[in-house]
């Protein structure tokens, strides 16, 4: 029996505010995160995730903050990310409220990380964020034509993002948040291609991430493989009922949702 999709609004938060940009570069104010995520609670979101898009040290405990008010004040699942380096992070994160933890960078920079958090706090706690692009000309090639980047999309890797996240499954990482670079912010729609590579290489879960603009653009990420959409700007700058108007188109396709 398939499990029913999850419809998630995605909080980047930059210094205390929510922000958002095109590609992940040119990001203008959205508005208080507790503000927005009391609204996508009470708006039928089924998880909310927020992601620290600058994870500076400058900024950090203003996040912690950010968590911990959100928490008290939503009753569904909180994701964060952004600067999560090991199990001490991931620990605070949770005691300040985070149901769960995302990472990125410093598991690319060292996978050992994953095994970690996940021995000790479970498989469950644990979302890897791929930031996915496409190779340009002059990118080392991959396999698969996409490669992982980190640092918030600006530092590309040469490492292959489908064998990636297969090398994350095995290692038993929870979820996979899959984000596409090159269709973040656009509003065009979910990169299909990317979805169903993924989708193909791993048994876990996938949250498809980067493109939406409108409700008829997330029923395709779901046939392409994706257990979960995740958006921020058709939420944050859409109407109140975005999130039931997703939740219609994905269930008149022939999807079960939440």
């Amino acid at each position: 029996m398939a499990v029913a999709v999850r419809v998630i609004p995605c909080l980047d938060v930059d210094a205390g505010r929510v922000v958002k940009g095109v590609n992940f570069e040119g990001l203008r104010d959205a508005g208080d995160p507790v503000e927005l995520a009391h609204r996508y609670d009470n708006g039928g979101a089924d998880e909310l995730t927020f992601l620290d898009v600058t994870a500076s040290s400058g900024n950090r405990e203003t996040t912690f903050d950010v968590v911990r008010r959100t928490a008290e004040e939503v009753f569904i699942p909180l994701t964060v990310g952004g600067g999560v380096r090991g199990v001490a992070e991931v620990d605070k994160l949770l005691r300040f409220g985070a149901d769960k933890a995302s990472i990125n960078t410093a598991a690319v920079a060292r996978p050992d990380v994953i095994d970690e958090i996940t021995r000790h706090f479970g498989s469950q706690v644990l979302v890897l964020s791929v930031d996915a692009r496409r190779t340009r000309e002059g990118d080392v090639p991959t396999s698969s034509g996409f490669e992982v980047t980190t640092h918030g999309g600006r530092t590309g890797t040469g490492i292959d993002a489908i064998a990636w996240a297969k090398e994350a499954a095995d290692r038993g990482v929870g979820e996979i948040l899959l984000n596409s670079i090159d269709a973040d912010g656009t509003k065009d729609g979910f990169d299909l291609e990317l979805i169903r590579l993924v989708r193909a290489a791993v048994n876990i879960p996938i949250i498809a991430s980067g493109g939406a603009g409108v409700p008829a653009h997330f029923p395709p990420a779901v046939q392409a493989g994706a257990d979960a959409v995740l958006a921020a700007s058709v939420f944050h700058f859409g109407p109140d009922d975005m999130i039931a108007q997703v939740k219609t188109a994905i269930r008149e396709a022939g999807f079960e949702v939440r």
